[in-house]
C-alpha cells in the first residue's frame, strides 16, 4: 500500500475529538504518504466550531494538495444566514453554538476570512477509486452531473437504494445508529454522531477499489 486516504466524518464543533483523531491518523500512517478528506459539517451544535475551522484551515494551507475539505449542509446554512436568507433554520440547527465559539451574535459578524473559505469549499471530490461527498448523489443519475444541493443535503433515496455510481461513495451527513460506520457494497457512511456522544470516525482507504481497509475512532 503506497498511500492512504483518511476520510473524516462530521466534526460539528468537536475540536478536542478532531485533535485526538488527527493524532491517531498520524500514528497510523507511520510515515507513509497520506491524504486527508474532510466530508463537511465542521460547524454547529458542538462547542468549538471556531477552533475546528482554524485547525482544518491550517492543515489545508500547509498541504493544499493533500488536504481536501468539502462543504456540508451546515456550512450551506451558515452562508445562507449570513446572506440574510434563513437565519432561523441555521440558528435552530446549532448555529447559536457556532456563533458563541466565534464570540459573535449574528452570522454577519463572523470573520470574513472564515466565510470566504467556507464559500469556496467544493461539494464533492473524486479520485481514481472513490467519490467523497457530504450528503450523497441521486440514484440513477451520474455523480458528476449532480447539483450542489443534492450533494450537501441528500438522504433518500440515496441511503436505501445502495446504487452503484461506478466508484465507492464515502459520505457523512446522516448519523448512524450506534458507533460503527455504515458500510454497504457501494457506499460508506462515516457520520458516527460525534456531537451526539458517539465517535468521530476516519475511514482508512488504500490503493484498492471499494470500502475502507480500516477505521479509526475517538470518543
Amino acid at each position: 500500500m503506497q498511500g492512504l486516504t483518511y476520510a473524516i466524518g462530521d466534526v460539528h464543533g468537536c475540536a478536542g475529538l478532531l485533535d485526538a483523531l488527527l493524532e491517531r491518523i498520524e500514528a497510523h500512517r507511520a510515515g507513509r504518504p497520506r491524504r486527508l478528506v474532510f466530508l463537511g459539517d465542521y460547524v454547529d451544535r458542538g462547542p468549538d466550531s471556531a477552533q475546528v475551522i482554524a485547525t482544518v484551515r491550517a492543515l489545508q494551507a500547509g498541504e493544499p494538495d493533500d488536504v481536501i475539505c468539502l462543504a456540508g449542509n451546515h456550512e450551506a446554512m451558515l452562508l445562507a444566514a449570513q446572506a440574510g436568507e434563513d437565519d432561523a433554520l441555521w440558528l435552530a440547527n446549532g448555529g447559536l453554538a457556532a456563533l458563541a465559539s466565534f464570540g459573535a451574535t449574528r452570522a454577519t459578524d463572523l470573520p470574513r476570512e472564515v466565510t470566504d473559505w467556507i464559500g469556496g469549499l467544493p461539494s464533492a471530490h473524486e479520485d481514481d477509486r472513490r467519490w467523497y461527498v457530504h450528503g450523497g448523489f441521486r440514484p440513477g443519475q451520474p455523480a458528476r452531473s449532480s447539483d450542489r444541493a443534492t450533494r450537501l443535503w441528500m438522504r433518500e433515496p440515496f441511503l436505501s437504494a445502495d446504487y452503484d455510481f461506478g466508484k465507492h461513495v464515502v459520505h457523512g451527513h446522516t448519523p448512524v445508529r450506534g458507533t460503527a460506520p455504515d458500510v454497504r457494497r457501494h457506499r460508506t457512511n462515516l457520520d458516527t454522531g460525534a456531537v451526539f456522544g458517539g465517535a468521530l470516525t476516519a475511514g482508512v482507504f488504500g490503493d484498492a477499489q471499494g470500502p475502507a481497509v480500516d477505521f479509526l475512532q475517538v470518543r
